[in-house]
């Protein structure tokens, strides 16, 4: 059994979180976040969360969650951090709230199990640690790092074969300029090998209410890494 697409309910909850973030002046990410956690039918969406970030993103998983019938969980360091999540998703009207957890991010995915959608922030220190603990469902799962740009852009960029467990079969991943830049890998259902080499094929993208305007796909290639990313335009 593996993740199956559907483009009606990530078409629905696109919509859905484009209107619950009207007021928040982001670039998409939360729209393209919501879209395609609730396309894959998730069950368990995981997020990290710290005081003071915005909450755009996570709305939009809370709406994913709402029309999966899922689990979302949030993951705070503190209680101060708790407070003000809670708080500004309440302002936001979410209406169902999801689970805070707090404590270290690396510890809280360690004890989770059958992660169908996780996101966590480039710009933490332990964002990477927190990936190689992560246990994906046996039907597969979808990793998202957030404000990726500066990964991407030093040190070699960043690698998914580096940073998650040996074993963990991605099938394919994508960089997308969408805010700051987001990260993406599927990982296969049953991940028992491991994968030397990902595909460059993005997840289905984010639907759109109207399609008559065309669009084509950009192909780029890395000068340092000699990887190839493609992006829709």
């Amino acid at each position: 059994m593996k993740l199956v697409w559907s483009p009606d309910t990530a078409l629905k909850a696109y919509i859905d979180t484009v209107k619950s973030c009207e007021k928040f002046k982001e670039t998409g990410v939360a729209e393209l976040l919501s879209a395609m956690a609730a396309g894959w039918n998730t069950k368990l969406i995981v997020e990290s969360w710290s005081y003071g970030g915005p909450v755009a993103a996570s709305i939009g998983l809370a709406v994913a969650a709402r029309n999966t019938g899922g689990r979302h969980v949030c993951i705070v360091p503190d209680e101060r951090s708790r407070a003000q999540y809670t708080k500004a998703l309440a302002e936001a009207g979410v209406a169902a709230e999801p689970e805070v957890v707090s404590g270290e991010a690396e510890a809280a995915v360690a004890r989770l199990t059958g992660l169908d959608f996780l996101v966590v922030d480039c710009r933490r220190r332990e964002f990477a640690r927190v990936l190689r603990v992560a246990k994906v469902s046996p039907r597969g799962g979808v990793l998202a790092c957030k404000n990726a740009w500066p990964r991407n852009s030093c040190c070699g960029g960043f690698r998914w074969n580096v940073v998650l467990q040996r074993g963990v079969r991605v099938v394919r991943s994508v960089f997308l300029p969408v805010g700051k830049g987001l990260d993406i890998a599927y990982i296969g259902s049953g991940s028992i090998r491991s994968s030397n080499t990902s595909a460059t094929l993005a997840p289905p993208p984010p639907p759109t209410i109207s399609s008559k305007a065309p669009s084509r796909w950009i192909k780029h290639v890395d000068q340092q890494s000699g990887e190839e990313h493609l992006f829709r335009e």
